[in-house]
Order: C-alpha cells, then sequence, then structure tokens
C-alpha cells in the first residue's frame, strides 16, 4: 500500500516518459505540487540548488526497495512494475501529463530559474544564484524573501503534526540558529526526527543541531499521562529532582544565547504545556540573567 504523495510521484514520473535527473525532477516535483495540487503532497525547504524535499529522497528510497524505482544515484527512473502501479494508482493523471506538456522544455538552468522567479523564498540559500544571471527584479525578490536576522533568544517547539519540511521552515522564519534537542532518546517512528537525520537535514539548511540528553526525561516516565494534571504532576517532579542537578546543561544553553544564538527547544509534543521543554525554558528564565523564552512555535 502506497501513501498517496508515493502515487503522486510515480503518477509524475509516468508522465514525464523518460529518466530524470535529481535537481530536474526536484524542480518539476516542487511545481507539479505547487501548481496542481490544492493541498502538496510534499514540502519543501530553501536548500543549495533551490527547493529541496527530505521526505521525497525517503520515499525513493522505499520505493526502489519497492522495485517500483530502478536503484539509481543520478536519475529517477521508473521499473516496468513501478509504471504498471503508476498507472493503476494514477492521481491526476491528466493533470500531470498537461503539466509536463507544459514544462517539456524547460530542464536544467531554465528550470531552477522558473522556479526562482515563481518562488523566491526557496531560492534564499541557494548556492548558484551568480551563475544563473537573474534578472534584477528576480533577485530583489529573493533578497527580500529572506528570512530576517534576529537577535538573540530563545523558543521552544515540537514536531508532533508537523513534516520534516514544514518544521524546518518554521525554524527558518523563526532566525533560529541552533536546535536543541531535549530528548533523552533523540529517536523517532516519525522520518525525519531521529538524530541522525534532523542533524544534517538542520546543518544542510544552515542550522546547528545540539542533542542535550541529560535534560530528557525517560520513557518508562511518560506512561499513562492521561490529564493535563498528570502533565503537570510530572512536570513539577522533573522541575523539582532532575533540573536542579544539570547545571552544566542549562549553562551550554546560557553560553549560547549569551554568544548571540537564536536557541529553539525542541521535543515532540506540539503543546508546550504538554512537554518539558517549558520546565528548561522556566529554569533558564529564574537563574542567570533574564532569558525569558520569546515564543512557543
Amino acid at each position: 500500500m502506497l501513501f498517496k504523495r508515493q502515487q503522486v510521484l510515480l503518477t509524475l514520473l509516468d508522465a514525464i516518459g523518460s529518466p530524470v535527473g535529481h535537481t530536474d525532477f526536484q524542480k518539476l516535483l516542487f511545481l507539479f505540487t505547487l501548481q496542481c495540487e490544492t493541498v502538496p503532497s510534499y514540502e519543501f525547504v530553501p536548500y543549495r540548488f533551490g527547493g529541496f524535499s527530505f521526505t521525497s529522497y525517503a520515499d525513493k528510497r522505499k520505493l526502489i526497495e519497492k522495485g517500483f524505482l530502478a536503484d539509481d544515484d543520478q536519475n529517477w527512473i521508473l521499473t516496468d512494475s513501478g509504471r504498471a502501479v503508476a498507472r493503476k494508482q494514477a492521481v491526476e493523471p491528466l493533470r500531470a501529463v498537461a503539466f509536463c506538456r507544459q514544462h517539456a522544455k524547460l530542464r536544467g538552468s531554465s528550470l531552477i530559474v522558473e522556479q526562482y522567479r515563481r518562488f523566491p523564498y526557496y531560492a534564499s540559500r541557494s548556492e548558484i544564484l551568480e551563475k544563473l544571471h537573474l534578472d534584477t527584479d528576480t533577485l530583489a525578490s529573493i533578497a527580500a524573501a529572506k528570512p530576517k536576522k534576529l537577535g538573540a533568544g530563545l523558543l521552544t517547539i515540537g514536531y508532533e503534526g508537523r513534516s520534516l519540511e514544514g518544521y524546518l521552515n518554521e525554524l527558518l522564519r523563526a532566525g533560529v540558529t541552533i536546535l536543541c534537542d531535549v530528548r533523552r532518546n533523540a529517536l523517532s517512528r516519525k522520518y525525519g526526527f531521529s538524530k541522525g537525520t534532523l542533524g544534517m537535514a538542520c546543518e544542510g539548511v544552515g542550522i546547528r543541531y545540539e542533542h542535550l540528553p541529560e535534560l530528557g526525561i525517560a520513557s518508562d516516565e511518560r506512561q499513562e499521562l492521561d490529564s493535563q494534571v498528570d502533565y503537570d504532576t510530572l512536570f513539577a517532579t522533573y522541575a523539582r529532582t532532575t533540573l536542579p542537578g544539570q547545571p552544566v546543561a542549562l549553562t551550554r544553553i546560557r553560553g549560547w544565547v549569551a554568544a548571540g544564538e537564536r536557541v529553539a527547544l525542541t521535543c515532540y509534543e506540539r503543546l508546550p504545556a504538554q512537554c518539558h521543554r517549558h520546565c528548561v525554558a522556566d529554569a533558564l528564565a529564574q537563574k542567570g540573567g533574564p532569558l525569558k523564552c520569546i515564543k512557543h512555535l
């Protein structure tokens, strides 16, 4: 059983009709999802060559394992079984065909320029702007779309209900420079949020990743949290018994902010009142000077 986004990916590849290189396919997938879908199947982040979806590459690996895509490091290639599945489970195939006809002559730099012109935010971290000979208006739009550099401070964010790309965009728009993971075990069944993948994704968009597991809560202490009262009881114990024993970790965070960094504490829960990260933020505000949390993202 494929996710709908994977069906969209196969449908688009079938409509393209031939092997397509990594960068070209990212741009075509980007334009297709934003131009042809009411709710985009994939989200993207501003990356080295424009809009990029980490999730699409994770899906590529899964589709290779299923035998629907060829194991090719340079191109996206449907296998015969992949093409059969693409046609059996096609999503908006006529729209995909019409899109591919519209963009048939756009490849390489011209395809990148089209994305940059129409969606300047996703060009804001591009490494190839000078090579593309963009017009003045497009360059001005890209400059205006770049997230503003903001002052030092402390924020928090949970990844519950977010895609990796949506989460990273939230951090970028908030001006975060360091993501501080306060989970005891930085593992997740949700794609993109285990330590290794999250750290590399952050590095790719210019955010430093730090993990302070000593500030986490053991998973066995988080069982049977059925009401806000249960959460409040757990966090009161954590603030009273755990945090006082972690002066080194708290001092590291204070030091980052004092050095001008904009730090976001992260864990799983979307609501800060149901996550111990708000206790860490409170502890930082109580000692070592005025370090109040600016915002819970």
